[in-house]
């Protein structure tokens, strides 16, 4: 024998004290197993037991991480929220030959012996010092225990510690086995594993796994697909199917073998399904919002969660529960509702073009949001137009400022002036152009404080108006007018009632900032969700509900959680909300939305205007949904511009409107679903009044033409901002 071929008699001596060592382990192991105890002598046998007493016996299991589950009204999973895709099973929803499979090629005596097997962990620990490597040997419990560890790492230091080739972490990980055997049976033990152990491409757990590649449950898992399965555990990343087929083939080979030697199967079943290809049926999971089939809303219903103390205490906290508390979530969302008001804003503007466009959707009575749809995609693709802004909701739950509101506040005005018993009957003489001095505006506390003139327009020619022809034909120099009689403090007062968030400055804590004479124009930033939300209240006799995306939340075990019940209160009297839905009814009649609208379903609407035509609204509603839709210039970095000579989705856009603009958009959002709203009315006013009609104002450099629904002498939009990626 050549020198080489010789071993050396440190080897020898080395392999000794391993083997001194490994029993003296042993028998202090299994000593707590009653079996057969290898006898500890000498120095080495009590060093072993000291260190062995220093380390933890038991390791609590705490709850899996599961995937949580965003369902919409309909029940159909629009999202899920994961850290790990895993959805636990109880071992009965488990097919009878996975269970056998993964015993069989991983444990095959797991039911007869205890937490070590011990000529499998005796033999691995001889074989790797002798070279080096690192082999298996360890039982299910063993590996459950570490893959337990693992999971419950809570610091990089404990995760290195669960995944560290030493022997201090091996017998460590054997004694939290002898204590999962101790108190757990051994059906619980193999559940846990199928549960726990990860199977590649981001399935964690069989369940997850079936489903993922193979489209099945757990329970209906056939022998082939079970035998590709159990082969995974071992080696996920390198026997993956999906990248590495030959290898997966191979693999399940040896499982099918496996298994025909221990007489699980014969060996004619495993000659013919080695013969057969693995038989994938992938389904994609996708977790988080980007690429659902409704993005925004999804985001938004995270957001507002994030913002809920009942699912933690620190928005961290919420984050876990949410990843990893495997949570159902039902919401407002309608399918229909969300596919039409896509392919509306998709339709009229185009994910690069200078605008965004923009639509939201809530049931007055209740606050469901029932959609929310922009032109702008989920991603970080800008030249693709892509965004992570939520421009339909509150900055609060979406990062982006809002639109100024134009014409569409002239809602607001009218509220009060009616709450505070003004009859629709009120009429001002209303000429084309009017300057006031802005002292004469009362506010909350005195006369507003500037003293400067308000110069106010609009595209009509002078005449004297109504409430009825003031708001149909959104006379500027009306509202100034009616303004004046209110107040600045209800219409402000108000709006913040129906809905809109309206922040004050930092240091301007009375809103002087935001209640100024211009507010009846829109001149305040608003997303379309609050704006939809204010409409729904008139088109529900005065009642504002909250909006909200979530009804319910049930745990993992399937109870309720908590519930979001509609938090609605009454704003306006009922006179008041009839009174403004019949001469928003007018609008769509004869005025500005007569082309918009709704064949067998009675509408009302409000156009919106900024000044240069920067942004355009209409809000419009039935008895049963409001839906406020607003199309915005803007460039890719959020730097506003006016919509005029724009060219929006392939249309060439001279000059932009209320009821031309974002109107059309409107209208093809809420047709497709028309037969799906209740056929109701509004009810009828105490005491409807006459339409004194202004004519339009032929159209001047001066002023805006006339379908634009005013907003003459608002200021442009600022710049939107917030996250950009």
């Amino acid at each position: 024998m050549s020198s080489r071929q010789q071993p050396d008699s440190g080897t020898v001596v080395s392999h000794l004290g391993v083997i001194v060592a490994v029993a003296a382990v042993m028998g202090v192991l299994v000593a707590g197993l009653m079996v057969p105890v290898v006898a500890m002598v000498g120095y080495g046998a009590r060093a072993t037991h000291d260190s062995l007493q220093k380390l933890p016996s038991e390791l609590k299991a705490e709850p899996l991480s599961q995937r949580t589950r965003v369902l919409g009204a309909g029940g159909r999973v629009i999202a899920t929220f994961y850290d790990q895709n895993r959805v636990n099973v109880k071992l009965d929803e488990i097919s009878p030959i996975m269970r056998k499979a993964i015993i069989g090629i991983e444990d095959d005596r797991f039911y007869e012996h205890g937490a070590i097997d011990l000529k499998g962990t005796l033999r691995a620990f001889l074989t790797n010092q002798a070279s080096g490597s690192t082999q298996g040997g360890s039982s299910i419990t063993q590996q459950m225990a570490k893959m337990t560890q693992l999971d419950q790492a809570k610091t990089k230091a404990e995760q290195q510690a669960a995944t560290a080739s030493t022997y201090k972490r091996k017998i460590q990980e054997l004694r939290h086995a002898i204590a999962f055997e101790q108190n757990y049976s051994k059906d619980w033990i193999l559940n846990r594993y199928l549960n726990i152990a990860y199977f590649g491409s981001g399935a964690y757990g069989i369940q997850s796994a079936a489903r993922h590649y193979f489209s099945v449950d757990a329970k209906d898992l056939t022998l082939k697909q079970s035998a590709l399965l159990a082969g995974l555990v071992k080696n996920p990343v390198g026997y993956d199917p999906e990248t590495f087929p030959d290898r997966a083939k191979a693999r399940r080979t040896v499982v099918l073998n496996r298994l025909a030697q221990l007489g699980i199967i014969t060996t004619g079943q495993a000659a013919t399904l080695n013969k057969q290809g693995l038989g994938l049926k992938v389904s994609p999971s996708t977790n988080g919002c980007v690429a659902t089939s409704a993005a925004f809303f999804c985001d938004y219903v995270r957001r507002y969660l994030l913002t809920d103390p009942a699912l933690g205490r620190t928005v961290e906290d919420r984050k876990r529960l949410l990843n990893g508390g495997g949570l159902t979530i039902k919401t407002t969302l309608d399918g229909a509702y969300q596919k039409a008001a896509d392919d509306a804003a998709r339709a009229h503007v185009a994910p690069t073009d200078n605008a965004i466009g923009a639509l939201a959707e809530v049931e007055p009575g209740t606050g469901n949001v029932k959609a929310i749809a922009q032109s702008r995609p989920m991603g970080r693709n800008r030249k693709k137009g892509e965004t992570y802004l939520n421009y339909v909701v509150p900055r609060k739950y979406g990062d982006a400022n809002g639109f100024q509101g134009g014409s569409t506040f002239k809602l607001f005005v009218t509220a009060a002036a009616l709450e505070q018993g003004k009859p629709a009957s009120t009429t001002f003489n209303s000429p084309a152009e009017m300057s006031i001095p802005q002292n004469e505006f009362p506010d909350c506390n005195g006369p507003y404080s500037t003293y400067g003139p308000w110069v106010v327009h609009n595209s009509t020619s002078s005449g004297t108006v109504n409430m009825y022809g003031g708001l149909q034909n959104s006379v500027n120099t009306y509202f100034a007018q009616l303004e004046k009689a209110t107040g600045l403090c209800d219409p402000f007062n108000l709006a913040k009632k129906m809905g809109l968030d309206l922040p004050y400055p930092e240091g301007d804590k009375n809103h002087r900032a935001q209640r100024v004479p211009t507010f009846t124009l829109g001149v305040t930033d608003v997303s379309p969700l609050e704006m939809a939300g204010a409409y729904a209240t008139v088109a529900a006799r005065g009642i504002f509900c909250e909006p909200r995306p979530v009804t319910a939340i049930y745990n993992a075990d399937g109870k309720l959680f908590k519930k979001y019940p509609k938090n609605c209160r009454r704003v306006l009297q009922e006179s008041t909300a009839d009174t403004i839905n019949d001469i928003l009814k007018g609008l769509m009649t004869h005025g500005f939305g007569t082309g918009l609208q709704l064949s067998g379903r009675e509408s009302a609407g409000k156009t919106g205007t900024t000044n240069s035509n920067y942004t355009v609204w209409f809000d419009g509603y039935t008895p049963a949904l409001a839906t406020a839709a607003v199309v915005a210039g803007a460039n890719q970095q959020g730097t506003p511009m006016s919509l005029n000579n724009q060219v929006l989705a392939g249309r060439y856009v001279p000059s932009a409107h209320g009821s031309t603009t974002a109107g059309p958009m409107w209208a093809d959002a809420m047709r497709p679903i028309a037969d799906l709203l209740p056929d109701e009315t509004f009810a009828p006013p105490p005491t409807p009044e006459p339409q004194v009609y202004v004519p339009p104002a032929p159209k001047s450099p001066t002023t805006t033409t006339p379908r634009n629904g005013g907003g003459g002498g608002t200021k442009p939009g600022r710049k939107h901002r917030g996250r950009h990626h």
